[in-house]
């Protein structure tokens, strides 16, 4: 499978940074094809421009240092998130490019009178996300309901196939967590990359 990894943490010396480590060299060694999206090692811009915002729903190109995303988009069969949830969400990096590589007429058409949205990635059969949390695992599911969650699985999701497959493994109060947690937390991401059919 082809696999597009979009890895949003400042650190390189992160746990968040091997878990990403971890996600890519294991896909690899099983036979898939990989692509890493580092988004800060890239300095990627998540700021929307005003220009940007005007144009945004016109059939003209998409900005040029977003086009190289917008082309991994369409590249790959599946998508794994690699990042750390900060105040219940993923980083404003991680949302800044969703806003300006998730565009329309490439991942989904504009909805018109009589026409609904439809999802235009429909090559993305996968959507997985591997994420840290600060929080216990009942204040982010219970009393936040999992913002960051819905945002990928259910709402990124709808603009792909019918068919998408999603996985979410998550660490909670990662702040607290001692070796031993966090070593079981990479050997859960490795078994479910593994999972993955090739």
């Amino acid at each position: 499978m082809r696999l597009l990894v979009i890895h949003a943490h400042p650190l390189p010396e992160s746990f968040n940074a091997a878990l990403c480590k971890v996600a890519v060299d294991t896909a690899r060694a099983q036979g898939h094809e990989v692509r890493l999206i580092d988004l800060y090692a890239e300095g990627f811009n998540p700021v929307m421009s005003a220009e940007e915002r005007r144009t945004y729903h016109d059939d003209g190109p998409p900005p040029p240092d977003v086009a190289p995303h917008i082309a991994a988009l369409q590249w790959a069969e599946g998508l794994i998130f690699v990042y750390p949830t900060w105040w219940y969400a993923q980083p404003a990096m991680l949302k800044g490019w969703m806003d300006r590589v998730w565009w329309p007429g490439v991942t989904f058409t504009v909805p018109s009178p009589g026409a609904p949205m439809r999802p235009a990635l429909t090559n993305v059969r996968l959507i997985g996300v591997i994420t840290t949390f600060g929080a216990p695992w009942w204040l982010w599911t219970f009393v936040m309901g999992a913002p960051g969650r819905r945002m990928i699985l259910r709402g990124l999701r709808l603009c792909t196939a019918k068919r998408t497959k999603t996985f979410w493994l998550g660490l909670h109060e990662m702040d607290t967590c001692d070796a031993p947690r966090r070593n079981a937390f990479v050997a859960r991401v490795a078994a479910r990359i593994r999972r993955i059919a090739v």
